[in-house]
């Protein structure tokens, strides 16, 4: 038998209100209808539920008894079909998974770990490294967002680009190109490359290659501060997001000059899986986000939603 929850509204009403009119006046339905559907919960519950008594109708003793467990399933169904959604920051308890590359944890974790420690106090996070090769994590909810540059390809996903970070030419201090660095330049001296999956061509490679021009890359390394590390002990160049390079940039004591290849700003774009589309705490792990790469880039940050 194929039961109609709906039925368990209309006696809810009925029960509280304690009359066809009052429980048809609750559900902005017309009494004929709530007077049809009492005549359905009488023949599934085999009871009369409502009796008339003069002017009034009284509850049977079956109704009675049922009462509070009717109001308290009529709650429940409520609560799991329009949930709440305000969201207790002191009361969250949980462990948020973000993935990302290195420079980009360095820059983004100390604003971030600040905000988290002062709005949650119970939320913890995990920062992790980019993998060698794309994996199911955030598919399977190992992973609740990854930050990164590339926009998913499958319809699963949900991402938002937070943010557009320039790119710069990074070298030691007292590289022959400091100070003078142009096409040409850039073309002859040596380059290395961060790749996770170790591809030695980007698309600077190719507006060089549009353009009747090629760079010698030494090596591709797996991590900024890797590549970073290199480049201040060679004269390899390296070209770098600007703003959340520069923790590292900084922190190895390199120069900076502007690329002279016209290449766009590299996004930053925040993934997760669709199903946290709508839920408040991964809603609020995603500001928080948005809120810390603020403090990181210079300027405005161009919202591009999908």
């Amino acid at each position: 038998m194929q039961l109609d929850l709906n039925l368990l509204t209309a006696l809810d009403a009925l029960l509280e209100e304690g009359s066809v009119m009052g429980a048809a006046q609750r559900l902005h339905l017309s009494s004929p209808a709530i007077s049809r559907t009492l005549g359905r919960i009488r023949k599934l519950t085999g009871d009369e539920i409502l009796v008339r008594t003069g002017r009034t109708m009284t509850p049977t003793p079956y109704a009675q008894s049922v009462r509070e467990q009717v109001s308290e399933l009529v709650r429940q169904a409520n609560a799991v079909l329009a949930p709440s959604r305000e969201l207790d920051l002191d009361g969250l308890d949980r462990t948020f998974t973000l993935q990302a590359h290195d420079a980009l944890t360095l820059s983004l974790a100390p604003p971030l770990l600040n905000a988290v420690a002062a709005l949650a106090p119970q939320v913890r996070l995990r920062l992790l490294a980019e993998g060698a090769a794309d994996t199911d994590d955030l598919r399977h909810g190992r992973v609740d967002l990854e930050i990164g540059a590339d926009l998913p390809a499958r319809p699963e996903f949900g991402a938002e680009t937070i943010g557009h970070d320039r790119l710069v030419v990074v070298m030691r201090p007292g590289h022959p190109c400091a100070g003078q660095l142009d096409l040409t330049s850039f073309t002859a001296h040596q380059h290395i490359l961060v790749s996770r999956r170790g591809r030695l061509a980007d698309p600077i490679d190719d507006s060089l290659a549009a353009q009747g021009l090629r760079r010698r890359v030494l090596a591709a390394v797996g991590t900024t501060a890797s590549a970073l590390h290199i480049v201040s002990r060679s004269d390899c160049l390296l070209t770098a997001p600007e703003s959340t390079c520069r923790p590292l940039i900084d922190a190895f004591g390199l120069v900076t000059a502007p690329h002279p290849v016209p290449v766009p700003p590299a996004p930053i774009i925040c993934t997760w899986h669709q199903r946290y589309d709508a839920h408040p705490p991964h809603n609020w792990l995603r500001s928080q986000v948005r809120a810390a790469l603020a403090t990181v880039l210079p300027s405005p940050l161009p919202v591009d939603q999908r």
